[in-house]
């Protein structure tokens, strides 16, 4: 049995949420959740929401208890990329692309 919460489509880059999902892989609910709120990375907030979200799944979804709860699997995918242009000298412009992640989290009970 497992519960997943999914955030698509989040205004960071992929690469920045990378850093902190490697932080919580296989901890326990309550141990990523406090290495979460404790890290100073701009992907924290997000994920701090995405793992209580898939708690609460697991609680009244599926009937899990909270305490027994680790990250089973957890992964960052590119999502669309916004395209915006910034003016340089002599008329040109510069691509800017704004990237977004989709976020997954799979909390899983232990045995």
């Amino acid at each position: 049995m497992e519960a997943k919460a999914i955030l698509r489509s989040a205004r960071i880059a992929p690469r920045k949420v990378q850093i902190v999902l490697d932080l919580i892989r296989g901890k326990d609910y309550e141990v990523a959740l406090a290495t979460v709120n404790n890290t100073p990375k701009a992907a924290s907030e997000y994920l701090a929401k995405l793992l209580k979200s898939a708690a609460a799944n697991a609680e009244n979804n599926h009937d899990m208890d909270v305490r027994n709860l680790y990250v089973a699997e957890c992964y960052v995918c590119p999502g669309p990329i916004m395209k915006r242009i910034m003016p340089r000298a002599q008329g040109r412009a510069y691509r800017i692309l704004k990237r977004t992640s989709h976020i997954t989290v799979v909390l899983k009970e232990k045995e």
